[in-house]
């Protein structure tokens, strides 16, 4: 019986930069194929991507439309969604089918490191740590597995500005445990730098209570955009 295979979907946006490191880790793993999904990318980004022997196709922009675009031509039974400034650990593929194959596990996803010195990111990694395995609640950076079954069943993620992967989890948790690896993904710490640590957890604290409270989705990513406006 052979391994399920592992669709790796990577939605970019003028992601050239990071992409060699983000797929460097892939060619050793068994049984994998990446999909990167172009929203459009004004510079070399599917270049570099063909260049590195993977498959590109292009999307309307925006990350759910990105992420269900890559699924629907992905060919594994396994879905797994990274983001493009986001690198695997050694072994994730192994990781991804032993945490699919406990029972009642329905998705998981990874423990997240953030690549920068400040403290401030180990805080927040720990909070990230708390927040996924007590209330099972990982987010898009930590790189979301699932089966691809179930990933249909949903009707995939929805079509949001934001908040895509943040409800896409609250529908599993319905179906069964999403669980967490033990292994850690590494993500660039530039969300954070942009508006420094503190700023940037209370802006996704209250993007989640706005969104939990019903304001738009539109709204809160007009909000969220002009938070990352030079002042």
């Amino acid at each position: 019986m052979s391994l399920p295979l592992i669709s790796i979907v990577i939605p970019t946006l003028n992601e050239a930069r990071n992409l060699p490191q983000t797929l460097a880790p892939l060619p050793g793993a068994t049984r994998v194929e990446v999909v990167v999904v172009d929203g459009g990318s004004g510079d070399q980004t599917a270049a570099v991507a063909q260049g590195l022997g993977v498959r590109v196709i292009e999307s309307a922009p925006g990350r759910s439309r990105q992420l269900n675009a890559g699924a629907t031509v992905a060919r594994g039974e396994i879905l797994l969604f990274l983001h493009a400034d986001t690198r695997l650990p050694a072994g994730f593929d192994w990781a991804i089918r032993q945490t699919l194959a406990q029972p009642g596990v329905v998705a998981g996803a990874f423990r997240l490191t953030i690549d920068g010195p400040s403290r401030g990111l180990r805080w927040v990694e720990r909070g990230v740590q708390v927040r996924s395995r007590l209330l099972q609640m990982p987010y898009g950076d930590q790189g979301l597995f699932l089966r691809a079954k179930t990933f249909h069943r949903l009707g995939g993620f929805p079509d949001l500005p934001m908040m895509e992967d943040f409800e896409l989890v609250r529908r599993l948790r319905r179906l069964g445990k999403v669980a967490i690896a033990p292994q850690a993904v590494v993500t660039s710490d530039r969300r954070w730098r942009t508006l420094g640590t503190v700023r940037t957890t209370l802006a996704n604290q209250v993007m989640i209570a706005g969104y939990l409270l019903g304001v738009d989705p539109h709204q809160l990513a007009r909000w969220y955009r002009d938070l990352g406006k030079p002042r």
